[in-house]
């Protein structure tokens, strides 16, 4: 009896542990997971402000001077240009329903002479069409009409939580279909910077109508776990194992997705449509081995551009000659095809 007395005593222990262990998991996983949904994802939070604090994290060469001096003076320079042809275009202000019903805004720039020839044009992480007017100027100059909204939660468009490509992707397919309806004979390109371009790669790999013709994407990467796993270690020195497993409950929940599926690696894997990848080797966020993996994973057609001593999005402005003469090239193959 006095055995059975004992047992029953550890057995209590053990349950009393293991019930203790999971509260203060389940705890945990509340209070740290709703911090980096905050931080990340949250409209208001403050994972814009990067602050790298483990520079052994990001293994890129540095940006010699003269480099960052290019890219400053053709920054300004295109900055410029860009406002003063997006301020001078015929243009209109339009909006969709996202899937989830909150309404997504942009603006719709439209060619001098009438074409069927269109570009959807996405910015990036917090960021607002105005950081990508530049790439919209340049396509209007090709004789493009230009679609360039702004992404959930950014911007002018509704939404309290970021995407990061996943939510986006489905997001663009109602921009798609807003531009077919408005002529049903269209050929659209895709063009995303950054989180932009983990949107087009995104949605590359599900069923797209006919008309989207082309893909670029600069900077883009793999998902969102690989990105978030990454700037965990350069922004906080933190591990993958605990923190983002926890900040992945908790995102399924708020944000209603999972950013482990969210791949745009897996995506592509399933492309039909041509894809152009640009990065530059300096990218200090979003590093070159992404796109290498993301290229290799393609089975469309595609193509590369590798940029030297370009950061994060910057390769139109360190080398802006060879950026859109290998953009329109790669687009003269792809209507040629």
């Amino acid at each position: 009896m006095e055995n059975k007395n004992r047992k029953s005593r550890v057995l209590k222990i053990v349950l009393i542990i293991i019930l203790a262990l999971i509260i203060i998991s389940v705890g945990l996983t509340i209070g740290i997971g709703n911090y980096f949904v905050n931080y990340a994802l949250l409209r208001s939070g403050d994972g814009g402000d990067r602050e790298v604090k483990n520079t052994d994290a990001i293994a890129v060469a540095e940006i010699d001077n003269e480099a960052e001096k290019i890219i400053e003076e053709n920054r300004q320079k295109e900055q410029e240009l860009a406002k003063d042809w997006a301020e001078n275009s015929n243009s209109k202000k339009v909006e969709v329903k996202a899937e989830d019903g909150i309404i997504l805004r942009g603006t719709e720039y439209f060619s001098r002479e009438e074409t069927d020839k269109w570009v959807i044009v996405l910015h990036g992480y917090r960021s607002t069409p105005n950081s990508v007017t530049s790439i919209g100027m340049h396509f209007s100059e090709k004789g493009y009409n230009v679609l360039i909204p702004s992404m959930r939660a950014c911007a002018e468009s509704d939404g309290q939580y970021i995407g990061m490509g996943w939510l986006d992707k489905d997001d663009l397919k109602c921009w798609i279909k807003l531009i077919i309806d408005q002529n049903e004979n269209a050929e659209i390109v895709l063009h995303g910077s950054s989180m932009g371009a983990a949107t087009v790669l995104m949605v590359s790999g599900d069923k797209l109508p006919n008309n989207v013709k082309a893909i670029i994407a600069d900077s883009g990467y793999t998902s969102v776990w690989d990105i978030f796993a990454s700037e965990a270690k350069a922004r906080f020195n933190l591990p993958t194992f605990p923190v983002l497993n926890m900040f992945e409950c908790v995102a399924n929940i708020r944000a209603k997705y999972d950013i482990k599926e969210a791949s745009a690696l897996e995506q592509v894997k399933k492309a039909t449509i041509p894809i152009l990848f640009i990065h530059g080797d300096a990218d200090d966020f979003v590093p070159e081995y992404m796109c290498e993996e993301l290229y290799d994973a393609t089975k469309s057609m595609k193509d590369k551009l590798i940029i030297h001593d370009a950061g994060h999005t910057d390769s139109k402005y360190k080398e802006p000659e060879t950026y859109y003469t290998k953009v329109f090239e790669f687009l003269e193959n792809v209507y040629s095809m």
